[in-house]
C-alpha cells in the first residue's frame, strides 16, 4: 500500500486530514488560483511531502521563490498562529535535498540538449514557425540525418541550413522544394532565439535524465529546482524545455504499472504556456504524453491561475485538485469559476461555486483520489505549512550547495566534439581544394601544350633551317659540277685549237674527235 500524504485540513474541522495517497499521485493533479492565493506554498507543502516519502521532483522557480525550499524554516508570530489554528504544536522545520538547475547555467547546473534530440517537430515551436517552414525545418533534418550529419548546437543548424540552401536545386528531387524564404525565416527566427540566449540550451553533455531520479542519504527524494526568472523571459522555449523532457522521461523510463508511490513528479508551472498558439498536432501529443506517462510512474502537476487554460482533453486526466480562490470580475472569469466548480465532485454542505471566490490566502478546495482511485467530494481546507524557510535563499548559499551537489563538474564544461559544423566545413575545405587542384592541373596542362606548341614550332623551323641548308649545298654541288663542265670545255677547246693545227672533225655518228 501507498502512503497518505497530508496535505492540508478541512477549514470546518481542523482535526479532519485532507490527505492525498501516493499509490495514485501518478493520476496527475492540478494547483490553480490566482495570483497570491497561496499556489507557490502548496507546491512546496506537496513537494515536500513527496521528497520525504523518497519521490524525486522535478519543478520550475518561475519567480526564485521556490528555492527557499532548500534551507530550513524558523517560527514567528504569523506562523504560530497559524499553527495554532491547525491545532498543530510544531512543525519539524527541515531543509529539502535540492539540485539547482538552469538553461543559461546561473543559477545552477547547465541543462543541455542536442538539436537532433529534440527535433524538427519541437524546434518549430521554439523557433514559432508555420506549417510550410515548419515542412522545411524537417527536409533540413532529413537531409542531415541522410547524409550522416550530426546536429549537435546552434552552429552545426545554421551550417546545415546554409547547406541546404546552396544545395536546394540538387535536392529538390528527393526532398522536394526547399523553398529560400522559409530557410531564410528559419535563419532570422534562429538569429533571434540566439539573441536571448536560446542556444545555450543546445550542446553537450546533454542532460540525462536520469539524474532527477536521485535520493540522498536519507532516502528522500532530490527536489529538482530549474531557476526560471530569466527563461520565463522565452516562454516558448520555456514550455518547449519542459515539454522536452516530459517526452524524454516517457522515451527512457520503462513501464511500470501502478506503484506504491510515483517514480517522479513533476511541476509544471505557468502551465497555460504549454498550450498556448500550439498547434493541432503538437498538442495531440502533449495530451498523448500526459496519458500515456502515468504508465511509466511519473506524476505531472499543473500550475496556473486558471483551469480554463488547459484543454478539457488534458483536464479531465487530472484526478489529483487543489483549487485555491479566484476572481469573478469580469465574464471571462465567472466562466472561469463555473468550470473549476464543475471539475469537482460536488459537497452538499456548501455552494463551491460561490466558496471559490471566498478563499482566504493559504486555503482551498481540495479533491484527491480516495484509495479506489474515485474523486473524493471535494472539501475546503487550510494547507499544511511547509517545512522550509519562505525566505529565498542567497547567491552565495546556493552556490554552497552547487559545489556539494551530486552532480556538480558533470554539466559544467561544454564539449564541442565533430559534427556537422565541422564535417561541412571540411566538405567546403576539400571542395576548396579539389578545385584548386584541378585549376592547378588545367594550368599547368595549358603549360605542357603551350610548350609543346613552341617545341614544335622550334623542330619545324630547324627543319626548315637544315632543308634550307641542304638545297643551298645542293644548288652549290650543281654550280660547282657545271663550273667542272664549262672548264674542261673551254680547256679542250683550247688544246684543239692551238698550234699543234688539230682541227675538229666530227665521225660519221656525229662523235667529236681530234684529226692532224
Amino acid at each position: 500500500m501507498g502512503t497518505p500524504l497530508v496535505i492540508a485540513k478541512q477549514s470546518t474541522d481542523t482535526t479532519k486530514e485532507i490527505v492525498l495517497y501516493s499509490q495514485l499521485a501518478n493520476r496527475h493533479g492540478l494547483i490553480a488560483g490566482a495570483t497570491g492565493t497561496g499556489k507557490t506554498v502548496t507546491l512546496k507543502v506537496l513537494a515536500e511531502n513527496f521528497s520525504r516519502i523518497g519521490v524525486p521532483v522535478f519543478l520550475a522557480d518561475a519567480k526564485g521563490d521556490v528555492s527557499s525550499i532548500a534551507k530550513a524554516g524558523s517560527s514567528n508570530a504569523k506562523f504560530e498562529e497559524r499553527l495554532k489554528m491547525l491545532n498543530i504544536d510544531s512543525i519539524p522545520f527541515a531543509a529539502s535535498s535540492v539540485t539547482f538547475w538552469d538553461l543559461f547555467g546561473e543559477q545552477g547546473h547547465p541543462i543541455r540538449t542536442t538539436v537532433s534530440e529534440i527535433g524538427p517537430l519541437l524546434l518549430a515551436r521554439i523557433l514559432n514557425l508555420n506549417d510550410t517552414q515548419e515542412g522545411v525545418l524537417s527536409a533540413v533534418f532529413r537531409v542531415a540525418d541522410d547524409q550522416g550529419l550530426l546536429l549537435i548546437d546552434f552552429k552545426d543548424l545554421k551550417a546545415m541550413i546554409s547547406y541546404v540552401s546552396e544545395n536546394a536545386a540538387s535536392l529538390k528531387n528527393e526532398y522536394g522544394n526547399l523553398s529560400p524564404a522559409s530557410l531564410g525565416a528559419i535563419q532570422r527566427n534562429l538569429l533571434a532565439l540566439a539573441d536571448q540566449g536560446g542556444e545555450k540550451f543546445f550542446g553537450e553533455p546533454s542532460l540525462d535524465i536520469l539524474d532527477f531520479l536521485q535520493t540522498d542519504s536519507n532516502g528522500h527524494g532530490y527536489i529538482n529546482l530549474l531557476a526560471a526568472d530569466k527563461l520565463m523571459n522565452t516562454p516558448k522555449l520555456y514550455a518547449t524545455f519542459l515539454l522536452w523532457m516530459l517526452s524524454e522521461l516517457f522515451e527512457k523510463l520503462p513501464e511500470v504499472g501502478d506503484l506504491d508511490k510515483p517514480k517522479l513528479v513533476f511541476f509544471f508551472d505557468e502551465a497555460h504556456l504549454l498550450f498556448d498558439n500550439a498547434s493541432p498536432a503538437l498538442q495531440q501529443k502533449i495530451e498523448q504524453v500526459v496519458r500515456l506517462i502515468r504508465s511509466k510512474g511519473v506524476g505531472i502537476y499543473f500550475v496556473t491561475q486558471n483551469p480554463l487554460d488547459l484543454p478539457e482533453s488534458v483536464l479531465g486526466q487530472l484526478g489529483n485538485r487543489v483549487q485555491h480562490a479566484l476572481r469573478a470580475f469580469t465574464p471571462k472569469d465567472q466562466k472561469a469559476v463555473k468550470t473549476a466548480a464543475d471539475t469537482f465532485r460536488a459537497n452538499p454542505n456548501f455552494n463551491v461555486a460561490e466558496v471559490i471566490t471566498q478563499l482566504a490566502v493559504g486555503e482551498a478546495l481540495i479533491s484527491c483520489l480516495d484509495e479506489q482511485g474515485t474523486p473524493q467530494i471535494v472539501e475546503r481546507g487550510w494547507v499544511m505549512p511547509p517545512y522550509s524557510s519562505f525566505t529565498p535563499l542567497t547567491p552565495e548559499e546556493r552556490q554552497a550547495l552547487m559545489q556539494q551537489s551530486i552532480v556538480a563538474g558533470v554539466y559544467e564544461n561544454e564539449v564541442d566534439r565533430d559534427s556537422a559544423y565541422e564535417m561541412l566545413q571540411r566538405k567546403v575545405s576539400e571542395s576548396e581544394q579539389q578545385k584548386q587542384a584541378d585549376a592547378q592541373a588545367a594550368q599547368q596542362a595549358k603549360e605542357q601544350e603551350a610548350l609543346a606548341k613552341q617545341q614544335a614550332k622550334e623542330q619545324e623551323r630547324l627543319a626548315r633551317e637544315q632543308q634550307k641548308q641542304a638545297d643551298k649545298a645542293q644548288k652549290d654541288r650543281e654550280k660547282l659540277t657545271q663550273d667542272l663542265v664549262g672548264t674542261f670545255a673551254k680547256s679542250a677547246a683550247r688544246s684543239l685549237g692551238g698550234k699543234t693545227g688539230q682541227t675538229l672533225v666530227r665521225g660519221i655518228l656525229g662523235s667529236l674527235f681530234g684529226k692532224r
